[in-house]
Formats: structure tokens, sequence, C-alpha cells
């Protein structure tokens, strides 16, 4: 699974954002879009229009998404690494739990026996 480039250009070849700003910083019209949108949606939500805040923030968010699709591409690529490193830390930490339990147990085993051992 992978990210699709939005913009392409007559010839078919993905455009780059970079190329379509212009001098007088009209290309930030996408960042500022995706703010706006953003703090929109955190206002909606705090105001308790929970479905348009929701849709605000989404839109925001996905507009953030095409404006940085460079990062979201390195985001993306990353995930199965955390991924991994999150498996192997939930594993080492149900090993530890079971080694707990199986402490616990014995250490039931234990006083169960002495508790028979005081009462003959």
């Amino acid at each position: 699974m992978g990210i699709v480039p939005l913009s392409k250009t007559a010839d078919g070849e993905t455009g780059n954002v970079e190329q379509d700003k212009d001098e007088n910083g009209s290309g930030h019209l996408l960042t500022f879009a995706a703010a706006g949108s953003l703090v929109a949606g955190a206002a909606l939500l705090l105001s308790g229009c929970r479905r348009s805040g929701l849709l605000a923030t989404v839109v925001g968010t996905a507009l953030a998404m095409i404006d940085q699709q460079e990062t979201v591409r390195v985001w993306w690529n990353a995930l199965p690494v955390y991924l991994d490193e999150a498996q192997s830390l939930l594993g080492r930490v149900q090993g530890a739990v079971d080694d707990v339990t199986a402490q616990q147990q014995k250490v039931r085993e234990v006083f169960s026996k002495a508790a028979h051992a005081v009462q003959v």
C-alpha cells in the first residue's frame, strides 16, 4: 500500500508542489487552509458541535497531508519498523507477565502446603 501522488501534469508525470509555488508566497495557500480548518475544527469541537468539528478537522488533516506529501511518505515507510518494535515490546511484556504468573502460582502452592501442615 502506498501514497498516490495527487497532482498530475498534462503529460501524465507527477508535478512537484515546490515548483507550483510562485514568488509572492501564494503556494502557502494550502498550508493556511489546512491550519484554518484545523483551528476551526478545534473551535467547533470545543463549542459542542461534534459533527461539524470532526468534519473540519478531517478536512484540515487531509489538506495538511496533501501539503506535506514527502513527510507523510517518510512516516508511512517508517511505520512497519515502529510496529515491529511495538510488537517485540508487547511480546517481552507478555513473557514477563507469564513469568510473574508462574511465580505467583508457585508461591500459592507453598503457602497452601504450609497452611495444611499447620492445620494437621
